[in-house]
């Protein structure tokens, strides 16, 4: 399906590999020029050439970091010099380490406060004046299903992806007259790096090993499976094109069915 995305640019952060990774790959299958984030040169290179294979007309890495403002700052510089504008951002990082609520500490809730919650608004507020005067914009944040239904043993996960859900849903709300939407994808159990550091941290409690723990996991999803990248970013162009302009506001599981809410 042609989206009708052709000429339009967008900033994907962490893009190297994952959800990310994904969401740029079909963007660019739909022809829109890239600026993507990640920590190393090297992988950011790679996947930039990639990207062009895919149909990307240009594409562009930045190293950044989540956790430095500056850095933030610098990103949004470089998309907006390397691409003359904004119109689609994907807002991502990485995930915080598994714990309980009683071991929160107010150090962890600092350090992941600026990574999951100011440095998205941050980045975010830096594109909206430009997709303001355009008339046109989409801003995605890479969510998870902790957002509905909070997930054990995550709860700097659970208390901080909270805030986003608010700040989400009230920025939809104050510019969805001026043709801007804002939706979070919210992914379960996917392949990535992520949930195989997560895996890991439950055996090491049970003496399981990632491949046990997986498993385990994956009868809990009615889909019995975990999901595949390539199955996150299709959602993300979609969300991205005029076909969805009047979807705004909202949280879009994709989990194989493991939330139980309605």
């Amino acid at each position: 399906m042609d989206l009708g995305l052709q000429g339009k640019r967008a900033l994907v952060m962490g893009a190297s590999k994952g959800l990310g990774r994904s969401v740029a790959e079909a963007l660019a299958a739909e022809g829109v020029a890239l600026t993507i984030s990640g920590r190393e040169q090297a992988s950011l290179d790679a996947a930039c050439a990639a990207l062009k294979g895919l149909g990307a007309p240009k594409a562009v890495g930045i190293p950044a970091d989540v956790a430095e403002a500056a850095q933030m700052d610098a990103l949004v510089d470089g998309a907006l010099a390397a691409l003359g504008g904004v119109d689609i951002v994907l807002l991502n990082h990485g995930g915080p380490p598994p714990g309980t609520a009683l071991s929160l500490t107010e150090e962890a809730l600092q350090t992941w406060f600026r990574r999951i919650v100011l440095s998205p608004i941050q980045v975010a507020n830096r594109l909206l004046p430009g997709m303001r005067e355009r008339k046109w914009g989409r801003i995605l944040t890479v969510g998870s299903t902790g957002m509905e239904q909070p997930i054990p043993n995550l709860a700097l996960s659970n208390v901080l992806r909270a805030s986003i859900v608010g700040w989400n849903k009230t920025l939809a709300s104050e510019v969805a007259g001026e043709g801007i939407t804002c939706n979070i994808i919210a992914p379960g159990a996917f392949r990535t790096d992520r949930t195989v550091a997560i895996a890991r941290a439950q055996g090491e409690k049970t003496g399981q090993t990632v491949e046990e723990v997986a498993a385990e996991r994956s009868k809990t999803i009615p889909a019995g499976r975990y999901g595949e990248p390539d199955e996150y970013g299709p959602m993300a162009a979609f969300l991205a094109s005029d076909r969805a302009a009047y979807l705004t506001g909202c949280i879009l599981r994709i989990d194989g069915g493991a939330v139980r809410a309605v």
